[in-house]
């Protein structure tokens, strides 16, 4: 807005004389001094009248800028594909920068019991020395052009982004690139990340909610799924730069990898990445490894005054069951919840069910959280619930309680529909303001899907969702066997096969 009318001011007719205090130089353009009224309390206060015009009349001499359009027409994502299977694409977004990113189809669930652990370890070893520069070299390059870097694993994807002036564009998709084509993994850089993994599992056990989620993985699941995402103690002990070098030449190939951007010419993206990954090894897309979803109960004794627990169910189908997915999405929206000091609107779940049936009516919860985590073919959904250990077993019947009712017709209100879907609806739209976000959706999205699904496609779908398929989809998920997770003073948890049978009823 200042510079809209910095520059209606350097428009203004000659003649025209500027106002003298700084304050106002930054608010309002130069105009010929007009004398207006100070209003009333102005007058109450004594103050002299001002010979500023008051901001809701409009400046004499300005022609005001013409008005956005109803409906602008979002920017398109352009894909290309190269000749090896590579996937190139990109968003042009406005803005100063951009943000590039490497999404490969690789995770914990391709691991085997001899290279168990080199996901995490490969996200810890992530821009270190390659064939081409030293890791000091790669940090001073990043530094000079003011860039940004970061990668991140998970159980079927590897993530590796960096952002930075549009100036800089080809740096940043060689830098990246170079990373990830070719790194060196030198033993003695290997060393000090297994170091650093090896605090950080002793750190993971005393948080309960990772615990429990990775917990319900390996209790929930059969095979590539129920592998841990992080390395194992035991793991560390194999893990070395050639173990990490033969699971990159195996999984990395270029039918599984993405290139995505965002703030960038398609043409421009592509005339700097074609020549550095035409010649990527093409290779064949493997099956990926089979999980089947069978439910189970895992506990863990802990010194702790409070009692977690999870109670998490199968959500057939995925991702790639677009229309469970969605559904799937308003459903947790819905149920929402928090934890009990949570402040502040609906933005923070204060008007979600969990909330106001759950946190507002029992002091003795501390959270009551409703949860998911999806994958390309099938997923879990759940609540995570903490409470003290003589409260446990209300707090088991409270989240079985919730999860029945959300699947029982008549027991969820229009009212809550239309606000939970208004929210998800919300909640996307503004991620999607990020650049980082854009480009991630780009890359993960491509790699499920082989396309990206416009924003509007799933706006369209989510306000088409009714009452019957919010119930429709909770039915169809608390149909599957129980996972049940708990960890603390778990003494008092009830049994599996007992809180199971509730669901087995229904």
């Amino acid at each position: 807005m200042g510079s809209i009318i910095r520059a209606a001011g350097r428009r203004l007719p000659k003649g025209t004389r500027g106002i003298t205090s700084s304050s106002c130089r930054l608010a309002v353009p130069a105009v010929k001094s007009l004398p207006t009224s100070g209003g009333f309390f102005s007058w109450l206060l004594g103050e002299k009248r001002s010979n500023v015009p008051p901001l809701y009349e409009p400046l004499p001499g300005i022609k005001s800028l013409p008005p956005l359009p109803d409906y602008v027409k979002p920017p398109e994502t352009q894909i290309t594909t190269l000749p090896n299977g590579l996937k190139i694409a990109s968003e042009n977004t406005a803005g100063p920068t951009v943000t590039v990113g490497f999404y490969v189809d690789c995770g914990s669930i391709y691991e085997t019991p001899l290279n168990q652990g080199s996901t995490h370890l490969l996200e810890r070893m992530a821009f270190k020395a390659t064939r081409n520069r030293t890791h000091f070299r790669l940090v001073r390059e990043v530094e000079a052009i003011g860039g940004n870097i970061m990668a991140s694993a998970s159980r079927e994807q590897m993530a590796y982004t960096g952002d930075a002036i549009k100036t800089y564009m080809p740096e940043i998709v060689e830098l990246i690139t170079d990373s990830v084509r070719n790194p060196a993994f030198y033993e003695w850089e290997v060393k000090e990340p297994l170091t650093r993994v090896k605090a950080e599992l002793s750190e993971v056990t005393n948080n309960p909610q990772s615990v429990l989620l990775e917990s319900l993985h390996s209790a929930g699941y059969v095979g590539g799924l129920a592998q841990p995402l992080l390395a194992s103690e035991s793991s560390l002990a194999r893990l070395n730069g050639e173990v990490l070098h033969n699971f990159v030449k195996e999984n990395y190939t270029a039918p599984r990898m993405v290139l995505a951007a965002s703030g960038v010419d398609h043409a421009d993206l592509l005339s700097v990445a074609e020549p550095l990954l035409s010649d990527l090894p093409d290779g064949s897309l493997p099956s990926p490894p089979q999980s089947k979803y069978v439910g189970g109960d895992w506990r863990a004794q802990a010194d702790s005054p409070s009692t977690h627990i999870a109670l998490a169910f199968e959500v057939p189908g995925g991702w790639r069951n677009e229309q469970g997915a969605i559904a799937m999405t308003v459903l947790q929206t819905l149920l929402g919840g928090g934890g009990s000091f949570s402040a502040g609107g609906p933005g923070k779940g204060m008007y979600s069910r969990l909330y106001t049936r759950v946190l507002n009516e029992y002091s003795a919860v501390q959270s009551f959280t409703a949860f998911n985590s999806i994958y390309n073919d099938t997923g879990i959904f759940g609540i995570h619930a903490t409470s003290g250990c003589d409260f446990v077993g209300q707090l088991v019947d409270l989240a079985c309680k919730e999860l029945l009712l959300v699947s029982t017709p008549g027991e969820v209100s229009e009212v809550e529909l239309r606000r939970a879907k208004n929210s998800t609806i919300s909640a996307v739209l503004m991620n999607l303001e990020s650049r980082v976000v854009v480009t991630e959706d780009i890359g993960r999205q491509i790699l499920t899907y082989g396309s990206r699904k416009p924003v509007q496609e799933f706006i369209e779908r989510v306000n088409k969702l009714t009452l019957h398929d919010i119930t429709e989809i909770a039915g169809k998920i608390i149909s599957t066997p129980l996972t049940m997770a708990s960890w603390g003073d778990v003494v008092h948890v009830p049994r599996y096969d007992e809180v199971a049978a509730r669901f087995k009823a229904k």
